[in-house]
């Protein structure tokens, strides 16, 4: 495709997402059905493009002085991808492929954007105005920076799975991919982001990957997992197991001793568990289906750890779903603070005197994250907050009440909170 077509394709793409309030994924896909003529290469640049457009859609409607795609993506490839104006010109103004010649005021916007020194944070953060007060809440005056951070392109991060291989022989396996480690986490390791039009590497098609060597899995999501702590031959539950990246890790860490049990009240999510589990060798795995009859009665006020990775807004993985954020809206965010007092009052049951319950989020929103935790040990005197860890690397990380939150800007991970409760013995 010329580049007229291409950025054409983009601004179709979001505004289809705009109008019909679509997910990127499946807009990226009734585009595609009816482009057969685009090759891979054209369908990552069309797509980096439009997810880079909506990472800063407020930012680049300030500096346009106008909120239309056409605008976002004129300015994202100027501003963002460093397309000098006359090659901007040349794309939109193609004849046959172009979305029409740029205008003067466009010129005059792409020659001098509008400075966002001026702008409210929200708009240097690219954020929803209605979230500022909670941003302002989690970051006071550097609430712009952590937005602005959780609005750039994600790493590739991976998991060494130490049931199968060790980091040294992992990377190794990933030298084509020029992985290396980040820190944070003894068995990381980060392959960075792509250029924006580029697509990323697939990691998933080196056999290392199909023999159970590593997950991808973000780094912040490694380091909540390790809040488990020393696990070995423990008794743990994973209440909200998902897909099964955090009960992998764990089960990594048990080196298959003790037991963990992985449930989820979504059965269908829990079939691409068994199936990593497998491929992970890990051997010390239950699945409590939902679809069974009291799945978990016989765990209750028996286990060490109850792992609660809680439904949520998801506004710490920004990075990787930029469309999310402008979906987002305080009825949503109402019923996910609701699921989570319900998780955590049915986690609570299952842990035995002297236990402890790891609470985990990836939203950077205190009433998804503090607030629950108060109201929770409110209503349970019985448990206490603790330090969510002690390793000196992550220390610089906890809040004043000792919970955990790390973010792109802070630690270079998506954005995750992460709070330790013990049941008294």
């Amino acid at each position: 495709m010329r580049d007229g077509g291409r950025l054409t394709a983009a601004i179709e793409v979001l505004t289809e997402i705009e109008t019909r309030h679509r997910p990127v994924r499946l807009a990226m896909k009734a585009w595609g059905e009816g482009a057969r003529y685009a090759g891979s290469k054209d369908r990552a640049f069309i797509s980096g493009l439009v997810l880079d457009v909506l990472r800063r859609k407020r930012s680049l409607a300030w500096r346009m002085g106008e909120e239309t795609p056409r605008a976002a993506v004129l300015a994202t490839l100027h501003l963002h991808w460093g397309w000098p104006i006359e090659r901007l010109a040349d794309a939109a103004g193609d004849e046959v492929h172009g979305h029409g010649a740029l205008t003067d005021a466009e010129r005059a916007a792409l020659a001098a954007p509008r400075d966002l020194a001026d702008a409210p944070a929200s708009v240097r953060g690219d954020y929803p105005d209605w979230l500022d007060a909670s941003m302002a809440r989690a970051f006071g005056d550097r609430r712009a920076a952590e937005g602005a951070a959780l609005s750039e392109r994600a790493p590739v991060d991976l998991r060494v799975n130490t049931l199968k291989t060790d980091p040294e022989r992992a990377l190794k396996a990933l030298g084509v991919f020029e992985a290396q480690p980040p820190g944070l986490a003894p068995n990381a390791l980060r392959v960075a982001a792509p250029a924006a039009a580029d697509r990323s590497g697939a990691v998933e098609a080196i056999p290392q990957f199909s023999k159970g060597w590593f997950e991808i899995q973000d780094l912040g999501s490694q380091v909540a997992a390790s809040v488990a702590g020393d696990v070995k031959g423990k008794q743990v539950l994973d209440l909200c197991a998902g897909g099964g990246g955090k009960t992998l890790a764990m089960a990594s860490a048990m080196a298959n001793t003790g037991q963990i049990y992985a449930y989820d009240n979504d059965a269908r999510r829990l079939t691409d568990t068994i199936r990593r589990g497998d491929r992970a060798g890990v051997r010390n795995l239950q699945i409590r289906s939902p679809l069974n009859p009291d799945p978990l009665k016989d765990l209750a006020a028996k286990m060490d750890v109850v792992f609660i990775d809680a439904p949520c807004t998801g506004t710490g993985s920004w990075r990787r779903h930029p469309d999310t954020k402008w979906r987002v809206t305080p009825d949503a965010l109402d019923r996910r603070q609701k699921d989570q007092d319900v998780v955590l009052k049915d986690g609570a049951g299952f842990v035995k005197p002297g236990g402890r319950m790891v609470y985990v989020t990836c939203s950077v929103l205190p009433e998804e994250d503090e607030d629950r935790v108060a109201a929770f040990l409110e209503s349970h005197p019985e448990f206490a907050r603790q330090a969510a860890t002690d390793d000196p690397a992550l220390a610089k990380f906890l809040t004043p009440a000792g919970d955990l939150r790390l973010t792109p800007l802070t630690a270079g991970t998506d954005g995750f909170y992460v709070a330790v409760l013990e049941k008294a013995r």
